[in-house]
């Protein structure tokens, strides 16, 4: 017997150029007064295609739950993919459909220290979870959070300016993003994610991981810390193609 999940209709807010090919919709969930969800959960955004057939793509809310019924998500456009190409170029006032929330990449209690990795789009789940984190000390508990990021150049370091913000805010909040195509002019951690994950946990295997972004990035990272002694029951994560 087929599981049946409620579908909601949410209005586009804003629409947004994170990049040439990414964008930042923010959605006002229609008819609840409180879409509830948990901090790196994902949608199930549905829409027809011209031809009438319908399809279905998830994709991570990439905002901490809130008092009204708004989510936001993080995309890119995909060359001949119908939908990540149909909501980038949707106009502001458009409705979309979706069922959900789903997903288990979610923080974990007890809370210890923690690092989150993150490339291109995989960032959407843990700007979900860090903003939700630190609004309130009693969340976050004091643990140290490390949040590396891996983009190929500066402008494509979403979010950039409000995880700046984040950590001038929050001594136990620390952002470090890494360019692998980095002009002369950057200052910042050149290279690829795990070239630089050894440096941020040491010697210790004592902390939780929470890894979102391509299977090779996962793939790699996960592969690192089991190296470091670290437990795999620790490191979460999702891919994403």
């Amino acid at each position: 017997m087929m599981a049946h999940f409620e579908t909601f209709d949410a209005r586009l807010l804003r629409s947004v150029a994170l990049s040439e090919f990414t964008k930042h919709l923010e959605l006002d969930v229609n008819s609840v007064a409180r879409f509830g969800f948990v901090p790196g959960q994902w949608l199930s955004v549905k829409a027809n295609t011209p031809e009438g057939e319908e399809m279905t793509r998830a994709y991570s809310i990439a905002s901490p739950p809130s008092e009204n019924g708004h989510v936001d998500f993080c995309l890119n456009r995909v060359q001949d993919g119908f939908m990540s190409n149909y909501l980038c170029s949707l106009d502001e006032g458009a409705t979309i459909t979706f069922q959900g929330p789903f997903g288990d990449f979610i923080l974990r209690p007890p809370l210890r220290d923690t690092v989150l990795i993150a490339t291109g789009t995989g960032i959407a789940p843990f700007r979900s979870m860090l903003h939700w984190l630190l609004a309130e000390s009693d969340r976050h508990q004091g643990r140290e959070f490390w949040l590396l990021f891996g983009a190929r150049r500066y402008q494509d370091i979403y979010y950039r300016e409000e995880f700046e913000q984040l950590a001038a805010q929050h001594d136990n909040f620390h952002f470090l993003p890494t360019l692998s195509r980095a002009d002369d002019h950057w200052k910042g951690l050149r290279g690829y994610v795990q070239q630089h994950l050894g440096e941020i946990v040491g010697m210790r295997n004592d902390m939780h991981a929470y890894i979102c972004g391509l299977d090779k990035m996962v793939k790699s990272n996960r592969e690192l810390l089991k190296t470091l002694g670290w437990d795999r029951t620790v490191i979460r994560y999702e891919k994403y193609d």
